[in-house]
C-alpha cells in the first residue's frame, strides 16, 4: 500500500502538470497568433498542431539550465522538508487561477511571473533566517530580466524589422509576402521551440524536482541545491505544455494577433524571429523569462517601422 505522503506528492505533481497544460493553453497565442493573423497557417487548427509539435520537440533542445536556476531560488536545505509540498501547492493554485482569469479576459499575461512570484512568496515565508539573502544575486538576475526581457524583445523586433525591410525594400509587395509566408513557417517553428524550452523548465526545476526531493526520490547524500532533473519529468512537462497548446487559448490569440498591430507575413516573421532569439538566448544562459511578454513586445517592435511596409 502506498504511503499517504507519496500519494499526496503524486497528486501535487499531477496538479503541476495541469499547470503546464494551462500554461500551454494560455500561451498558445504566443506561438500561433502571428501565423493565424497573417493566414500563413490555415485553418487555425493546423497552427496549434504545428506549435504543439515544436513545444514537445524542445524537450531535446538546450538542456535544463533554466530548471537549474529555478530550483535554486529557494535553498531546500533552508526549508523544512515536510513543508515543501504545501509551499509548492499554494504557488500552483495561485498560478493556475491567474492563468484562467487572464485567459477569460483575453489578456496576454505571464504564467511564469505568476509561478515564480507564488513560489517566492510561499517559500520566502518559510525560510530560516538568512536563507533568502544567500540568493540575492540569483533573485536579482531573475527579477531584473522580468523587466529587461520585454524591452529586449521590443528592441530586437524593431531592429530586426528595420533590417528586413531594408533588405526587401526593392521587392514587390506580393513577392515579399509570398517569400515571407514560407519563411514564417521557420520562424514560427523556432518560436514554438523556444517557448517550450523556457516555459517547461520552470515547472521541472521549481515544482516537480523539489517535490521528489521531499520524499527522498534522489536518495541520501544528494546536494539539495544541485538536483538532477529526471528524463521522465522533462518529457512529462513538455508533453503537458504541448497538449495545452493543442487546446488553444483563442481569446488571447485575438488580442495578440489582431489587437496590437496589423501584421503581414514580413512582420510575423520578424516578430517570431526576434522573440525566438531572445528566449533561446535566455534559455542557454539559464534565465527564466516571460515568453508572453517577449512576443507581445516583439510584435509591438515590428509595428514601429511600418511606414513603407
Amino acid at each position: 500500500m502506498l504511503d499517504v505522503t507519496v500519494l499526496f506528492i503524486v497528486g501535487i505533481i499531477i496538479i503541476a502538470l495541469f499547470f503546464d497544460f494551462t500554461n500551454g493553453f494560455h500561451d498558445s497565442a504566443n506561438s500561433i497568433s502571428t501565423v493565424v493573423s497573417t493566414k500563413v497557417l490555415s485553418p487555425p487548427k493546423n497552427a496549434v498542431i504545428f506549435a504543439a509539435s515544436f513545444n514537445f520537440i524542445a524537450a531535446f533542445g538546450f538542456g535544463v539550465a533554466v530548471a537549474s536556476t529555478i530550483s535554486k531560488i529557494i535553498r531546500l536545505d533552508y526549508v523544512e522538508t515536510s513543508i515543501i509540498p504545501y509551499i509548492v501547492l499554494s504557488g500552483l493554485i495561485g498560478a493556475i487561477a491567474w492563468n484562467f482569469i487572464t485567459w477569460y479576459f483575453g489578456l496576454p499575461s505571464s504564467s511564469s511571473h505568476a509561478l515564480i512570484g507564488g513560489g517566492l512568496m510561499g517559500g520566502g515565508a518559510w525560510l530560516r533566517p538568512g536563507g533568502l539573502r544567500r540568493f540575492n544575486s540569483r533573485l536579482g538576475t531573475i527579477v531584473l530580466f522580468m523587466f529587461l526581457s520585454p524591452i529586449i524583445g521590443l528592441l530586437m523586433g524593431l531592429l530586426f524589422m528595420t533590417g528586413v525591410m531594408r533588405f526587401s525594400e526593392n521587392i514587390p509587395r506580393h513577392v515579399a509576402d509570398q517569400r515571407f509566408r514560407r519563411l514564417q513557417l521557420v520562424s514560427a517553428a523556432a518560436y514554438s521551440f523556444s517557448h517550450g524550452t523556457n516555459d517547461a523548465q520552470k515547472t521541472m526545476g521549481g515544482i516537480i524536482t523539489p517535490l521528489l526531493f521531499s520524499i527522498g526520490y534522489f536518495g541520501a547524500g544528494v546536494d539539495p541545491n544541485h538536483l538532477p532533473v529526471p528524463i521522465w519529468v522533462i518529457l512529462a512537462a513538455h508533453a503537458a505544455i504541448a497538449l495545452g497548446t493543442l487546446s488553444g487559448g483563442w481569446r488571447i490569440v485575438k488580442t495578440m494577433g489582431y489587437g496590437i498591430t496589423r501584421l503581414r507575413p514580413i512582420h510575423g516573421f520578424s516578430a517570431e524571429t526576434a522573440g525566438a532569439a531572445t528566449i533561446i538566448g535566455a534559455s542557454i544562459a539559464g534565465i527564466p523569462v516571460s515568453t508572453t511578454h517577449i512576443i507581445s513586445s516583439s510584435i509591438m517592435g515590428v509595428g514601429g517601422p511600418l511606414k513603407g511596409g
